[in-house]
């Protein structure tokens, strides 16, 4: 199926929200570090503070937990940083206002990027790979459920745009529950130039909107697969878009106009592993 011109036609699953080195899909040589590769930045939540810990390629600064999270996590993670023990309202003080911590805070510095290509040969062979392609999602929510949601479905990666999506946040690894340091978060100049090294590497790539001319069981092939997720305002832009083989929807109620992007997500990765 070849792709369409679909300028005219902005329906999509996601509402918008309330108030708001050679040139491969990573990073080209050269180029000056992005704005996630600057200082640390505070972890938070026992999940996310623990897969951080567990986490060779992080780098790391100190942990402030209270004496129960550090029962919970352990000497054996505990013994690559230094640890300040506070109580509750002490760590409170070191992050955002309402953030949950659970006793557990981390300094962290954010993951780097890996190219695409050398993720997905390490990615094995058993049965479809997946990859998720985030096209300028800007909630830090939205982001960390869609890879804790991966990481349940053994995505082989998860793709966004180095500067039009949300920095390694304590909030986005909160929601991701420790994912962010399960799943390959892969951090790409241009999504049309990812999505055709995807083709090159034989993945059918399948835009997942809410005018899609298919259900999306409908357009799922034999074989691997790369799944377009569009921006919670805007959806999935046009050029983006003219880059994959297929549009698909998920059949859902008039009752109501669209999915959050999130759930979107889910619903279709499970149709992905269940074909």
């Amino acid at each position: 199926m070849g792709p369409k011109d679909f300028r005219k036609d902005r329906r999509h699953f996601y509402p918008k929200p309330a108030g708001k080195g050679a040139e491969k899909a990573g990073r080209p040589a050269g180029k000056p570090p992005s704005r996630r590769e600057g200082g640390g930045e505070w972890l938070y939540g026992l999940h996310a503070v623990q897969a951080a810990l567990a986490n060779p390629d992080r780098k790391l600064g100190r942990a402030a937990l209270t004496p129960r999270a550090i029962e919970t996590i352990g000497k054996k993670l505990l013994d690559r940083v230094k640890v300040e023990t506070m109580e509750p309202g002490a760590i409170d003080r070191l992050l955002p206002p309402g953030a949950v911590h659970q006793g557990a805070a981390l300094e962290a510095w954010p993951l780097k990027s890996r190219e695409l290509e050398d993720v997905l040969a390490g990615a094995g062979s058993e049965g479809r790979r997946i990859v998720l392609v985030l096209d300028q999602l800007s909630d830090p929510h939205n982001v960390g459920a869609i890879l804790r949601t991966a990481a349940a479905f053994n995505v082989a990666a998860v793709v966004v745009q180095d500067r039009h999506a949300p920095p390694q946040s304590g909030a986005l690894a909160k929601a991701a529950s420790g994912a962010l340091d399960m799943v390959p978060y892969v951090e790409v100049v241009n999504i049309a130039r990812a999505l055709d090294q995807l083709a090159e590497l034989g993945f059918w790539r399948i835009a997942l909107a809410g005018d899609g001319g298919q259900t999306l069981a409908e357009a799922v092939p034999v074989g691997d697969v790369a799944l377009v997720l569009g921006s919670e305002g805007d959806g999935i832009r046009r050029l983006v878009r003219e880059h994959c083989e297929a549009s698909a929807m998920i059949p859902i109620s008039k009752a109501m106009e669209s999915l959050n992007v999130s759930n979107a997500a889910a619903i279709a990765l499970y149709e992905l592993r269940r074909g």
